[in-house]
């Protein structure tokens, strides 16, 4: 802990060397015709004044850097987050702020205790130590503002059903700051960190989709869940934004996924052929991946992951590498599933359908109002390009948005 607080001495010192410099770069650069010694110091307090009050990005940057301890604890790994170098922590340069969060208004969360057995031995929000707590159900988001709403629902959705709300750890990927902010205040008790994801990663990988949004970058961050998370994280369910869980998370935790990397619910009644193009079914070299395995369709909405696994066998590459034979010819329409069935399908852990009742935004019809798969429900997903906010907000919502609904928290209490 002593450490600690040297190293953040340490940062704050340069941090405050580092402002002084630009605002005597300021100075110069717009001649304030200070031509005195004796008015540099005045003159130095004007520009900075000027500096914080007229420069909101460099302002919104410097609180969450200094203030926020989840983006001071990001953990190391290769050009994906921040690293430690000789013992200062080190930020990816130029992310993108939010500029303005005004927008979006959440009520407070109650705080969830479902029972008494539930004895989290550290009960601490959030340490260096926590997340490589074994007693952890460990859980993978993205933040993102388009999505930001639906996000706070998984979130919500999560805490509201688990038997031991505070044994779930979230992880968020985000690609702007500032976000914390919001779920901190959201979700005052939640044990969670913030990881940054650079899209510069993969924009060079991406190419054209059926959708726009399925071409933002991090829509590809859970390629890399194994290289963000801290190493001692050996599992993590993945959930898309545009869901609720309606049952308790643990159930899918500790799902077996025997000698499996991926476990997911599979539906090999889909037509597993349209994923891809005549030219990669022409091609033997391309759909002979495939050769020896029985590929059936699954959701990467939700999915839960052996880390070890996918670090032994270097599985982000392999996607990777499907992702660069798409840049030089295409061999599918979608955006970050056809790279996961080209490496999984057919060698995935399957999983009750219970856990994705996927489709019910009306997949790419826009307009179309789905139903609930036979079947029991633990798991809502309105993949697809209708979402339930979306619908609800315009007043014209499908009959199943209304499930969606109490787990929303945007805007004022009512």
């Amino acid at each position: 802990m002593h450490s600690l607080s040297l190293r953040l001495a340490d940062f704050k010192a340069n941090l405050a060397f580092f402002l002084s410099s630009l605002s005597l770069g300021f100075a110069d650069h717009f001649d304030f015709k200070s031509k005195k010694k004796k008015r540099r110091s005045r003159d130095y307090r004007v520009n900075m004044l000027w500096i914080m009050r007229f420069s909101g990005f460099f302002s919104a940057a410097m609180v969450v850097i200094v203030l926020s301890p989840s983006l001071q604890s990001f953990p190391p790994a290769e050009a994906i987050r921040s690293s430690h170098f000789d013992g200062y922590l080190r930020f990816p340069g130029n992310i993108p702020a939010v500029d303005s969060l005004n927008r979006f208004s959440f009520r407070e969360a109650s705080a969830f205790r479902n029972a008494e057995e539930c004895a989290f031995a550290n009960r601490e929000i959030c340490s260096e130590n926590t997340v490589c707590d074994l007693s952890l159900v460990h859980i993978a988001l993205t933040l993102d503002v388009e999505y930001l709403r639906g996000s706070i629902a998984v979130v919500h959705s999560v805490l509201q059903h688990s038997l031991c709300p505070e044994n779930i750890f979230f992880h968020f990927l985000v690609s702007e700051t500032n976000l914390e902010i919001l779920v901190r205040s959201t979700f005052p008790q939640l044990k969670f960190k913030v990881y940054y994801f650079d899209p510069e990663i993969v924009r060079n990988l991406i190419s054209t989709s059926v959708r726009q949004a399925l071409e933002q970058p991090l829509n590809y961050a859970r390629n890399y869940l194994a290289d963000v998370l801290e190493p001692c994280v050996r599992r993590v369910i993945y959930l898309d934004s545009d869901l609720v869980v309606v049952d308790d998370v643990s159930k899918l935790w500790n799902t077996s996924l025997g000698s499996r990397t991926v476990g997911a619910p599979e539906y090999c009644h889909a037509n597993f052929t349209k994923y891809f193009t005549a030219r990669f079914w022409s091609d033997k070299r391309l759909s002979g991946t495939f050769a020896g395995r029985k590929p059936c369709y699954f959701n990467t909405g939700v999915m839960v992951i052996d880390l070890v696994k996918w670090r032994r066998f270097g599985y982000t590459k392999r996607i990777e590498r499907w992702m660069e034979i798409q840049k030089n010819g295409r061999i599918y329409e979608l955006g970050s599933l056809p790279p996961f069935l080209l490496v999984f399908a057919g060698h995935v852990a399957p999983i009750e359908h219970r856990w994705n009742q996927h489709g019910l935004g009306g997949d790419n019809v826009r307009g179309s109002c789905r139903d609930l798969h036979p079947g029991p429900v633990s798991l809502l997903h309105w993949s697809g390009t209708g979402k339930p906010w979306l619908r609800l907000d315009s007043h014209q919502p499908c009959p199943l948005d209304s499930l969606w609904a109490p787990y929303d928290l945007y805007g004022p209490t009512p």
